[in-house]
């Protein structure tokens, strides 16, 4: 059994507040998300809702071209302006956990993420992982990086 862990940081010059207000809406995970995965929010999330323990968001996405997916996750934990926490309930992997968290920092804010994952299929998804998947995480993450600092600057 395979569970794979990505971690990224990155520092932003703007308040703890700041960057909270921005992460902890879920309408802002189309922003930071490439424009080719095609993502969107289907269950009527709206722009200044904030994320609360419990909520359950539903969006498609494109992973792959030509290849539509509905993806369910819960927000499994908040603790307000310090992190949160998102595991998929429906969609492609077989594990997701998503850690966001927040540390101010001299002129800024660290922004750090722990993913937890697994694909299905066995074999297969293994050989998957290899070829695209993690080359195509790293792309997401990597994009995020770089829209967040059009958006807020670079540190």
């Amino acid at each position: 059994m395979a569970i794979y862990q990505i971690k990224t940081s990155q520092k932003l010059p703007i308040s703890l507040e700041k960057a909270w207000d921005f992460l902890s809406s879920p309408y802002n995970l189309k922003t930071i998300t490439p424009p080719q995965m095609g993502f969107n929010i289907t269950n009527g999330v709206k722009e200044n809702d904030k994320m609360f323990a419990g909520q359950v968001i539903v969006y498609k996405l494109s992973p792959l071209p030509g290849y539509k997916t509905e993806w369910v996750t819960e927000i499994t934990h908040v603790k307000e302006g310090e992190y949160f926490i998102d595991e998929q309930r429906f969609g492609p992997y077989a594990l997701w956990h998503h850690k966001h968290h927040l540390t101010s920092i001299d002129g800024g804010v660290l922004m750090e993420d722990t993913i937890h994952y697994k694909l299905p299929l066995g074999i297969l998804g293994r050989i998957a992982h290899s070829i695209f998947v993690k080359k195509q995480l790293k792309q997401i993450f990597e994009y995020r990086h770089r829209t967040l600092e059009t958006l807020f600057g670079k540190m």
